[in-house]
């Protein structure tokens, strides 16, 4: 059984949401197909990022809880991880967003994009031989300057307080995975790659890094389906 734990997680994390997007006052069923292809999309670079750290040590699988199927170094699990965790944090932007539009925040865009920079500029200039903390924040402040700046959205703020929002899944999720309530951890991380500030058993840059990966499927997303 203690192989289909990553399995199991993926699954308590996306059925929930899955089976709510059918409700007629969501109806996120029929925003699948631009999500799938805003996920893809975005998880195509960030496999890849995921393929070269494991390669290189930055973070390994602990293979006993997974089901033994592999791609590139990386389990299946990981892999789906891309799809399922990205699936539960746009539908929760979605819903929220069909009921509460909360226009006023993105006067907050400004503070929040310039603020962010400098924190994650400082961070990364103060840690440059970290490869996770450095690439880390280097993919994040590449995307809020270029979703501020150069695609202009409106909506940063509130996708910002959406994510804190589901920090309150993202605990348990990536608890689970990095140890918290299991035996040993299905990701290990090399202490000389990172920061050493966790959440519980979570890398600080586990949080930057879903961020910038929410941010980034978010704007595909609402593209896609505004072409659609």
């Amino acid at each position: 059984m203690i192989a289909y734990t990553y399995a199991l997680i993926l699954f308590f994390t996306i059925i929930i949401c899955f089976i709510a997007s059918f409700d007629k006052r969501i109806q996120f069923n029929l925003q699948f197909g631009s999500f799938l292809k805003a996920a893809i999309l975005v998880a195509i670079p960030f496999i890849a990022w995921d393929i070269w750290f494991t390669a290189h040590g930055v973070w390994w699988f602990n293979t006993d809880y997974t089901l033994g199927i592999s791609f590139f170094g990386l389990p299946l699990e990981e892999i789906l991880f891309f799809i399922c965790i990205p699936f539960s944090c746009i539908f929760t932007y979605y819903t929220i967003d069909k009921y509460y539009k909360w226009e006023v925040l993105s006067a907050f865009n400004n503070l929040l994009v310039f603020v962010s920079i400098i924190i994650l500029s400082v961070v990364g200039l103060l840690h440059t031989d970290k490869i996770y903390t450095l690439i880390t924040t280097i993919v994040t402040i590449l995307t809020l300057i270029y979703l501020h700046f150069i695609a202009k959205v409106d909506w940063l703020t509130k996708a910002s307080l959406v994510f804190m929002l589901l920090m309150l899944g993202f605990f348990p999720v990536n608890g689970l995975l990095t140890g918290s309530f299991i035996e040993n951890p299905i990701v290990n991380y090399n202490p000389k790659d990172f920061l050493g500030i966790r959440m519980f058993t979570i890398p600080i840059e586990d949080a930057v890094y879903g961020y910038s990966q929410f941010l980034l499927v978010l704007y595909f997303f609402k593209k896609f389906s505004q072409a659609k």
